[in-house]
């Protein structure tokens, strides 16, 4: 295979950009959903809003999307903050398991946040960074704590 500069391209590895919107509110709490029957991580808290950018989709707008999606509510790409682009992997060696996710908080939202995919996410709460449930999904979890202690750099890695 040969990639548009010239070079060639191994076909060995697939990268899977996702969005994660955190919606935060004073005092500084984060919106999180107990995942259920998606076959990863259930029984987790996760970020509310989060998931797959699909094929000629932005970061930015799968961002909205998500959040209407699972929450109902609508926000405007100019209200997403980023925070961190993550580099992380599960350590499967299963070529689909590199993953690039882009995380943002969003504080101005329109409607009220509600557990819209009941059979993906089995609650919905409110919590203080400072008091996160247990479990949280891990990699989730490094961007919170991260948060809570004045944000992560720009750039992360998980799981290498």
């Amino acid at each position: 295979m040969r990639g548009t500069y010239g070079g060639s391209v191994t076909p060995r590895y697939q990268l899977v950009p996702a969005a994660y919107v955190v919606l935060r509110r004073d005092p500084d709490e984060i919106l999180l959903q107990l995942r259920q029957n998606t076959g990863f991580r259930d029984g987790f808290w996760a970020t509310a809003a989060a998931g797959h950018v699909e094929k000629g989709e932005s970061v930015l707008a799968a961002a909205v999307r998500e959040a209407r999606e699972e929450l109902g509510v609508e926000i405007t790409p100019g209200d997403l903050q980023p925070v961190t682009a993550m580099h992380r992997t599960e350590a499967t060696g299963d070529p689909i398991d590199e993953r690039v996710d882009f995380f943002f908080t969003c504080r101005r939202w329109t409607g009220t946040p509600r557990l819209l995919e009941t059979a993906k996410a089995a609650d919905l709460g409110w919590f203080p960074l400072d008091a996160l449930p247990d479990p949280v999904v891990p990699h989730e979890r490094a961007v919170f704590e991260s948060l809570r202690a004045g944000g992560p750099p720009a750039i992360t890695t998980h799981g290498f």
